[in-house]
């Protein structure tokens, strides 16, 4: 079974910053890529950032100079690294697993999400 778990939500006031972090356990033998997406209320979830094992990334426009990922020291952890944070960031952010490769099957994960709100 993999599990991600996801650390570094909260609230901060515009401008602020965040850094929120994701872990990834279990019977792993690789995993493709990993990313961030958010739900704000109402709206359906969003890309914010993807980072590859190769290191390649991918950012949503909005959060582009703003937002950073990272792969973390750890093996399988990803970090991304949140400033200049503004009110319409404010959501529930979920870190994914992409093409996760175990012993005995090759899928996808999500973790449960984070809430961050950015509210003076």
């Amino acid at each position: 079974q993999v599990q991600l778990a996801e650390s570094g939500g909260g609230l901060v006031q515009p401008g602020g910053s965040l850094r929120l972090s994701c872990a990834a356990s279990g019977s792993i033998l690789s995993i493709n890529a990993m990313g961030w997406y958010r739900q704000a209320p109402g709206k359906q979830r969003e890309l914010v950032a993807l980072i590859t094992g190769g290191g390649n990334t991918n950012y949503a426009d909005s959060v582009k100079g703003r937002f950073t990922i990272s792969i973390g020291n750890a093996k399988n952890t990803v970090s991304l690294q949140m400033n200049s944070l503004k009110p319409e960031d404010t959501a529930v952010y979920y870190c994914k697993a992409d093409n996760v490769h175990t012993p005995w099957y090759t899928r996808d994960y999500w973790g449960q999400g984070t809430q961050v709100t950015v509210s003076s």
